[in-house]
């Protein structure tokens, strides 16, 4: 047996040893606290109805199947109408497709939201993680903490500094940053990432998200022009027979192919928006849109995989090769305030003569041409009372520059909006294009009961 001897500067040393042991046990802890592994959500929100608007839902569905792999249910949050998958235009009903011969993508998806719980209010009562301030649905949020991530999802129509919802108020975007500053203020993530499909949704960011606040964020355009929907009918490759709609938009078909085809822990965020926005740029004919990266752009480093988890899956691989091809040749595509009136044209010129179906898409197809000429000569009516026929159109159609919030007052913006919707009727999905105009009518400084008085001379009796 060995044994020790005991000296005085072993003694001192016994108890020194026996502390650095605690010591450095406790700095191992206190790293492991700090750099444990967060927890992933998503937020995936389709923001429309109605069959016309199909692509939205089928989009929201699409990105559902890739989380899915790599983020558990509990974690996943979906907003969606739910009333294209059992439509009676839907030729296949209980399914939602977002390509032509794509896969199901409907089967599975969790209805957290639906009808008219989708909204603005449970949209931002989600993002905040406020159980208490959502109202029916399945009560699920972002119940997240300092190291997890989030990414969020949008799909819909859009205008500038708003985007749109099948119910209640439109997520403006001074109130979108406000809920975002107030989660970041509150720690309870650690990056974030936002992906918005909507017309002029670089608007929704545009001088408005600070680079400090861990958020990462592309749009489907800039500021002030449109996005594009995909797979629509007359395009090619067209949707099969049946369909006489937009079966997924360019900019989300673009990052969800890319998904399906990519492995997330080799690809990264900054890979991802070059792709998309090469695939989704302007062509020559003019068909696209720019994508658009605000906030930390040095989140852009960081693999899909932090965000998506784990999504590789060698079957979804195969066929998504196929996407590539389709979507890089795409042609005539279709912006989307122009899908509706596509849709019941086709469906007019699908419809068999003499029907119940041909009456009734002729009635559909009526209703969006005068909707559409209510939209354009109700604002051109306004502009003209309140500047002048000379003046109406520099003003009305005036853009701000790179880097400017389209807007000086929000509030004003807001109220504009609403007096117009009150004597002109609720804007429609082409019609949210004006709300432009109605914000350089603040920025002119154009008095509420101005334009109060504008919009029921122009409008009261006439909608």
């Amino acid at each position: 047996m060995t044994t020790f001897a005991t000296t005085p500067t072993t003694l001192l040393l016994i108890p020194l040893l026996f502390f650095n042991s605690i010591i450095a046990k406790k700095e191992w802890v206190s790293h492991a606290n700090t750099d444990q592994p967060g927890k992933r959500w998503a937020l995936l929100v389709a923001g429309s109805n109605g069959y016309d608007n199909y692509r939205h839902q089928a989009d929201v569905c699409h990105a559902y199947q890739i989380l899915r792999k790599g983020i558990p249910d509990e974690n996943i949050i979906v907003f969606m109408y739910d009333d294209i998958a059992f439509h009676p235009d839907n030729p296949r009903p209980g399914i939602i497709i977002n390509k032509p011969g794509g896969a199901d993508v409907y089967h599975g998806v969790p209805k957290d939201y639906t009808g008219k719980d989708v909204n603005s209010v449970n949209f931002y009562a989600a993002i905040l993680g406020n159980k208490s301030g959502v109202t029916g649905g399945s009560g699920k949020v972002i119940d997240s903490g300092p190291n997890d991530h989030i990414f969020i999802y949008y799909t819909d129509h859009g205008a500038a500094g708003m985007l749109g919802m099948p119910m209640g108020d439109y997520i403006y975007s001074n109130d979108l940053m406000d809920v975002l500053k107030r989660k970041h203020e509150a720690k309870s993530y650690k990056s974030m990432v936002i992906y918005v499909e909507a017309c002029e949704s670089g608007s929704m960011f545009e001088g408005l998200l600070p680079e400090n606040m861990n958020i990462y964020a592309t749009t489907a355009s800039n500021a002030t022009e449109d996005s594009w929907a995909a797979y629509c009918p007359g395009q090619s490759p067209t949707p099969h027979t049946g369909y006489d709609t937009c079966l997924g938009d360019l900019y989300s078909v673009a990052w969800m192919e890319d998904s399906d085809k990519h492995d997330s822990s080799k690809e990264t965020l900054n890979q991802q928006y070059h792709t998309v926005r090469r695939r989704t740029s302007v062509d020559k004919v003019g068909y696209g849109s720019h994508v658009m990266l605000y906030g930390n752009e040095s989140f852009g480093n960081n693999f899909l995989n932090t965000y998506f988890g784990n999504t590789s899956d060698d079957n979804n691989n195969e066929s998504s090769v196929k996407s590539t091809h389709i979507i890089s040749s795409l042609s005539n595509a279709v912006s989307q305030r122009d899908a509706s009136l596509l849709h019941y044209w086709y469906k007019f010129q699908n419809a068999p003569y003499g029907s119940r179906e041909k009456m009734e898409a002729s009635e559909q197809l009526e209703d969006e041409i005068l909707s559409r000429r209510h939209a354009d000569n109700s604002i051109n009516q306004i502009g003209d009372l309140l500047f002048g026929e000379a003046k109406s159109s520099r003003v009305l159609y005036r853009s701000r520059g790179h880097g400017q919030s389209f807007v000086d007052d929000w509030n004003c913006f807001k109220n504009y909006v609403k007096i117009y919707e009150k004597h002109c009727k609720r804007m429609s999905r082409y019609g949210m294009k004006y709300t432009q105009a109605l914000a350089n009518t603040c920025n002119a400084g154009i008095t509420m009961d101005q334009m109060d008085q504008a919009c029921l001379q122009t409008c009261v009796g006439n909608t």
